[in-house]
């Protein structure tokens, strides 16, 4: 995972605001890779948001059940898989090519 090889670089040695700002512009886009354009269950969801939860957790430690992501500018990851979905069939539904707007429509 994309966390803990920053993590194992920058450790506790970087403020928390810093390596969240990491987490959301390095992690983030790779666990998400790609999300947008397949359907996900809910069990996907939970399995994204597990993942975030260890990552507050391995920071945190025990106080991570008192934080969530919100604390640091990180939506729900459920949050963020429907606005990258909402952005992606957006995009493809004002496209000039018929066969976009036609799935973008379904």
């Amino acid at each position: 995972m994309a966390f803990n090889s920053l993590f194992g670089k920058i450790g506790r040695n970087a403020s928390e605001e810093a390596l969240f700002a990491l987490i959301k512009s390095k992690c983030l886009p790779v666990l998400l890779h790609g999300v947008e354009a397949c359907p996900t269950k809910s069990a996907d969801k939970q399995s994204l948001q597990f993942t975030m939860n260890r990552v507050l957790f391995k920071i945190f430690g025990a106080m991570a059940r008192l934080l969530s992501g919100n604390h640091f500018g990180i939506h729900p990851l459920e949050q963020s898989v429907a606005l990258r979905g909402d952005k992606f069939l957006k995009k493809y539904s004002s496209s000039d090519n018929y066969l976009c707007r036609l799935i973008a429509e379904h």
